[in-house]
């Protein structure tokens, strides 16, 4: 089973978005408010490159799918959804 990371602030309209994705296709996630948490955007900005939201990390048996935005068919095809 993937597990699915959401780094967002309050304030990203793209953030929602993805996450009422995430909630109209059954999908568990975390969600990281990276405005609130420095660890969080530290860990972020390691991991993607990228100083701004959203980023979804999508983990899957060990292998780690990044993506920047919301890139529906990078999303449904690292879910297999």
């Amino acid at each position: 089973m993937s597990k699915v990371k959401v780094y967002s602030t309050p304030t990203c309209p793209y953030c929602t978005i993805a996450m009422k994705y995430f909630d109209d296709k059954g999908v568990k996630y975390e969600e990281y408010d990276v405005s609130q948490d420095q660890k969080k955007a530290e860990e972020m900005q390691e991991k993607s490159g990228q100083m701004g939201v959203h980023v979804i990390i999508i983990e899957d048996k060990g292998k780690e799918e990044i993506v920047i935005g919301f890139d529906k068919d990078k999303i449904d095809k690292s879910l297999n959804l």
